[in-house]
């Protein structure tokens, strides 16, 4: 390895804004206290996420309690939190079922080293590419693939070990202990915010079917949850091409997905806080994070948003929160496993529904009534792809269309006007970006036959922006050389002039244009790029 890709890494990993210690203890108590809320709040979640990727509960715990830990300590955004997210484990699902959960350790340890190399290479900046449409189609997605996830919740085993759907009082059992749990999170905050939400609810339900002896599915009924530190193994699949060929697919997807949300989530910190960069280090941090899960048995993660809103609200500011949540976690782990196990399905459902509730971008609706028809589109684009492929997949979907509609907008952006000069040559003014989009409106804006000996193109209001743009100027200037006229261009911009100069285009003819300090008019070379 080179020291340059290892000064990158260390440059990447190396907090830039360190907390100012010491603190003084109201702003302790403070950070202390938000961790506590936030760690009681990602007990149920990432029991819940455990679940829907098909793997034991305390895969999903001790991926919440290393992710959360090695993230709060070299993140890049001091106040996010991360664990087990929804959006891996539904990808997670397929993987697991397949191969087992050993194929799933080695994928995160491959999603890891993917990340870590996008950090390195510095690729978390193009997150500011992801339009605004795009993001709410995300976020609409993730909700509804988190809900759909739930009714596999309302099915059971029968004698014959195929799981049926729930019937009878059971079924009204199970839907109304899910009612009442989201009632409850839904008027706790009403109440008083000392308590999250979604533990109460968990709470109240779960004192009613244990104080009761109500008959429904719990937690222990699925997976016996022991509670014990995660302990080191290297994955038990084969070291073969072979494994390399299952896994791979799901490390980059999965990686995609969790650097997506996770630098999705810096920004939305980073407008709370006020803080701006880390988005590299946010990569390497997540990176090592599931590195290091992958071979403690974890399921790895990303940046959770709603937990990391919870942590802002709450007032974490700085490392220490995100570090004590991660510690109060483990001490759930270790301590409260019986208790977890007693916790009924249904409230689990109930917690779900709720943060599908409150992801949902409900007012979407209204808004693809009012923006851009193309906007729209992507919006309902994306969600449709989240929903039917993964996270990943949905994104890149949008940021294409949406730069392919963008293309097209400039494209018939370019125009001329045309006048004639002192010298009895036209001259074209065109106005308008010149790229692969508009290079054939370009050539329409010429008539060779009907034109003088001499001719102008005059590029003050316009940029030459690409490989089409420079054969479309070519191919121009062949066609009036071909009727034995002249072209020459005006009014180059620097970037323009060294663009075409680079490109071998560029014949000087006259003196230097005082406003762009370069030559005014050039004539153009032409058979460099085929002609075609």
């Amino acid at each position: 390895m080179s020291r340059s890709v290892l000064a990158a890494a260390a440059a990447a990993v190396s907090p830039p804004h360190a907390p100012a210690f010491p603190m003084s203890l109201g702003a302790l108590r403070t950070e202390l206290l938000s961790g506590l809320t936030v760690a009681l709040a990602l007990v149920p979640e990432a029991v819940a996420f455990a679940f829907v990727a098909g793997v034991h509960p305390m895969v999903g715990l001790h991926a919440a309690f290393m992710v959360g830990l090695i993230t709060a300590l070299i993140g890049g955004r001091p106040g996010m939190i991360s664990g087990a997210t929804g959006a891996l484990a539904v990808v997670m699902v397929s993987l697991v079922a397949d191969h087992g959960v050993e194929y799933l350790f080695a994928t995160v340890i491959l999603m890891g080293l993917i990340q870590i190399a996008a950090g390195v290479l510095r690729l978390g900046k193009f997150i500011r590419l992801v339009p605004h449409p795009v993001m709410l189609g995300f976020v609409n997605g993730l909700a509804i693939v988190i809900g759909l996830a739930q009714l596999e919740h309302f099915r059971i085993a029968g004698p014959d070990g195929a799981h049926h759907w729930m019937a009878g009082g059971t079924l009204a059992l199970m839907l109304a202990l899910t009612a009442a749990t989201m009632a409850v999170i839904w008027v706790m905050p009403r109440i008083t915010r000392a308590v999250p939400a979604p533990l109460a609810g968990i709470a109240v339900v779960a004192a009613l079917v244990i104080g009761f002896g109500i008959e429904v599915p719990r937690v222990g009924d699925l997976a016996s949850i022991r509670g014990s530190l995660p302990e080191f193994g290297i994955p038990s699949v084969p070291v073969t091409f072979g494994t390399l060929r299952i896994i791979l697919p799901y490390a980059v997807i999965l990686a995609a997905i969790g650097l997506i949300e996770s630098l999705l989530t810096l920004n939305l910190v980073g407008e709370i806080t006020g803080k701006r960069g880390g988005a590299s280090q946010e990569c390497v941090a997540q990176g090592v994070a599931n590195t290091v899960t992958g071979f403690f048995g974890g399921m790895g993660g990303c940046a959770m948003i709603g937990q990391s809103m919870i942590n802002v609200t709450s007032g974490g500011r700085t490392r220490v929160a995100a570090v004590a949540a991660a510690l109060f976690l483990l001490s759930f782990i270790l301590f409260a496993a019986p208790l977890i196990e007693q916790v009924p399905v249904a409230a689990l459902v109930g917690v779900m529904l709720m943060v599908v509730i409150g992801t949902f971008a409900w007012q979407s609706f209204r808004v693809l009534l009012r923006v851009p028809r193309t906007d729209a589109v992507v919006i309902v684009l994306v969600t449709a792809v989240t929903v039917a492929t993964d996270l990943a997949t949905a994104v890149v979907a949008g940021v294409i269309i949406s730069a392919l509609a963008y293309a097209w907008q400039n494209a018939r952006r370019i125009h001329a006007r045309v006048t004639v000069g002192e010298d009895g040559a036209r001259v074209y003014a065109v106005e308008g970006p010149l790229f692969f989009g508009s290079a054939a409106g370009f050539a329409e804006l010429f008539a060779p036959e009907a034109d003088p000996e001499r001719v102008v193109v005059d590029f003050a209001q316009s940029r030459v922006a690409d490989q089409s743009a420079l054969a479309a100027i070519e191919a121009l200037a062949a066609r009036y050389d071909a009727l034995g006229k002249t072209l020459v261009l005006r009014h180059l911009s620097r970037d323009c002039h060294q663009l075409l100069q680079r490109a071998g285009q560029l014949m000087e003819d006259s003196a230097d244009d005082p406003d762009y300090a370069l030559a005014a008019d050039y004539t153009v070379r032409g058979g460099l790029f085929g002609g075609h």
